[in-house]
C-alpha cells in the first residue's frame, strides 16, 4: 500500500510531499477533507505500535481541551484522533508494511530514502 494521510491547508505538509516527489503511484488522502474512519486508523495503530504514536500534542484542541492535564488512554486516544483530523500527526505515509509519522527531519529523511528505493 502507498498511502499519505495529510492536511492540505498545511505548509509543512506540501512542502514533504514535494521534497518526497510523490507520483500518482500514492494515494492521498486529506484529513479534513476526507474524514478518517475507524478502520483506518485501527489500521494505522497496528501498524505504528500504539495510538500514541499517531497523537499529536501540538494541536491547539490539546490544550485547549484540557487533555494536557489528562492520562490520555490508548482507546481515548483512538477515539480523539478518529473525532478530530487536528489531533493525527502528520503526515502518514504508509509504504507496504512500513509507516512513517509526522514531520521530524528523521522521519522524513527516512521517509524520502525507502521511497526513493521502492
Amino acid at each position: 500500500m502507498r498511502k499519505i494521510y495529510y492536511l492540505h491547508t498545511c505548509s509543512t505538509c506540501q512542502r514533504i510531499l514535494k521534497d518526497w516527489n510523490v507520483d500518482e503511484s500514492f494515494t492521498l488522502q486529506d484529513i479534513k477533507a476526507e474524514k478518517m474512519i475507524a478502520a483506518q486508523v485501527d489500521q494505522l495503530i497496528e501498524m505504528a505500535g500504539s495510538a500514541d504514536a499517531l497523537f499529536s500534542r501540538r494541536a491547539i484542541k490539546y490544550k485547549s481541551l484540557g487533555l494536557k492535564d489528562q492520562k490520555l488512554t490508548e482507546a481515548k486516544i483512538r477515539s480523539l484522533i478518529i473525532e478530530e483530523y487536528t489531533f493525527l500527526k502528520r503526515p502518514v505515509l504508509l509504504l507496504d508494511t512500513q509507516i512513517f509519522i509526522g514531520n521530524s527531519p528523521a522521519v522524513v529523511s527516512s521517509a524520502k530514502a525507502a521511497i526513493d528505493q521502492s
